[in-house]
């Protein structure tokens, strides 16, 4: 796989990561962290904090994968399901992981604030318009739901929504304060630099070809050397069948990665922002086809999409997406996309996180389904407390087997075909 760093926004405005050498020989350590984005970047800062020794083992470099290339939306919640529905399918491992969903951006922004990672952070809260009549009713089944465990959540009218978003695109929607956004690159790299500054270790350009559990302890094979630890933790998630076949093909195979392209426009000026979410929340709505938007540091709006035919994808929703930001915000004039790029999303057929004890003290999860930023973050916190011997009765974490999905390299080519779908549904009412 190729690992040059992709052209994004977020490449083209954030410093540059710290050098870092590649894992080279036999090597040792009491915890071994496969991957260097939120998760395992989120484990090694909280294991250290704990005075936990770590050794991180990134194929490319910190950032590379899903954790610096999304749209950098801070989301205090899954995509499709809501506490009631974790609880039913978890039980009392579901009730605990539902706390940690929502305190999961504050866990995120606490994070950044604790080291002093800059990452043009912005806790401005997290928006859910409801593009229908029928998404309005979702909207306060989940606003009744989520107050239950105390989430800091608000309904929101159809009048309260257009003063919150500049629009009058939607029917009202909800709210949670805790959200906001990031620039995902430069958290990556923050956190990276953190957890050095902490004393982990972090070898890069590593691709783990193999992981074992063999004389009573984790064997972490690459090209060039090994790694043998006590416990591990794969944080890989939608990029763990990416460098290697034999990396866990069990949790490979029970994702699917989805490639999600996010698009910059030019910078703004400051009379039409004070127009569009002038409180600057992130916004990802009720669509199937989601719509989202947010702003950046410069001025800029990010947002994003995706084709069912994936056929010269950037050149297609370049006026496809501008048509849509008109259509919302009909100020906003010209639109120009002056930056276009992509990444993974690791999506599972239940749209559930899949959470997994692997082995004797090694843990794995795939599956944000769109929802890494905050998620990742905060099972990286759980993830250190397993390791660090918390029991299981305690974690947020609702452990499962792993389930590949059947005829997997199917599934992944037909993908994006669901796009057809989503849109079908969107134009449907749901009660």
């Amino acid at each position: 796989m190729d690992v040059t760093w992709p052209p994004s926004l977020w490449a083209h405005v954030s410093p540059p990561g710290p050098d870092l050498l590649a894992l080279d020989g036999a090597q040792e350590a009491e915890v071994a962290v496969i991957g260097a984005g939120f998760t395992g970047l989120s484990t090694a800062l909280h294991l250290r904090e704990m005075g936990i020794p770590v050794t991180v083992v990134e194929a490319a470099e910190p950032g590379w994968g899903a954790s610096g290339r999304n749209n950098g939306q801070v989301i205090p919640t899954l995509s499709r399901h809501d506490p009631a529905a974790i609880v039913a399918r978890h039980g009392a491992a579901g009730e605990r992981f539902v706390h940690v969903l929502r305190d999961s951006a504050s866990i995120l922004f606490d994070l950044v604030r604790r080291h002093g990672i800059e990452a043009e952070a912005e806790q401005e809260g997290w928006v859910q318009p409801a593009h229908s009549p029928g998404r309005m009713k979702v909207a306060e089944r989940r606003v009744k739901d989520w107050a239950r465990f105390g989430a800091p959540v608000e309904l929101l009218d159809s009048a309260a929504m257009e003063r919150m978003l500049g629009s009058s695109a939607w029917f009202g929607g909800w709210w949670n304060r805790t959200g906001g956004h990031v620039n995902p690159l430069m958290l990556a790299r923050g956190m990276a630099r953190a957890a050095l500054a902490a004393g982990a270790t972090i070898f890069a350009r590593s691709p783990v070809e193999t992981v074992e559990h063999k004389d009573g302890r984790w064997l972490v094979t690459t090209a060039r050397g090994t790694l043998r630890a006590r416990a591990l933790v794969l944080a890989t998630n939608a990029y763990t069948g990416e460098f290697s076949s034999r990396l866990q093909p069990d949790v490979a195979k029970e994702v699917v990665p989805l490639l999600s392209w996010q698009l910059a426009t030019q910078p703004m000026s400051h009379n039409v922002a004070a127009t569009i979410i002038p409180g600057r929340q992130a916004m990802s709505d009720t669509h199937g086809e989601l719509y989202f938007t947010r702003w950046d540091a410069r001025g800029r709006l990010i947002t994003g999409g995706n084709v069912a035919i994936p056929v010269d994808q950037a050149r297609r929703l370049r006026p496809y997406l501008a048509a849509r930001l008109q259509r919302l915000w009909p100020q906003i004039g010209e639109v120009t996309f002056e930056h276009v790029w992509s990444g993974y999303v690791g999506m599972t057929t239940d749209f559930f996180p899949h959470l997994h004890r692997i082995g004797p003290d090694g843990y794995a999860w795939a599956g944000c389904n769109g929802r890494a930023v905050a998620l990742s973050t905060a099972l990286g916190r759980e993830f250190a407390r397993a390791v660090s011997g918390v029991p299981d009765d305690e974690l947020g974490l609702p452990f499962t087997e792993p389930t590949p999905i059947p005829f997997h390299g199917i599934a992944r080519r037909g993908a994006p075909l669901m796009l057809l779908l989503y849109r079908r549904r969107d134009a449907k009412e749901v009660a």
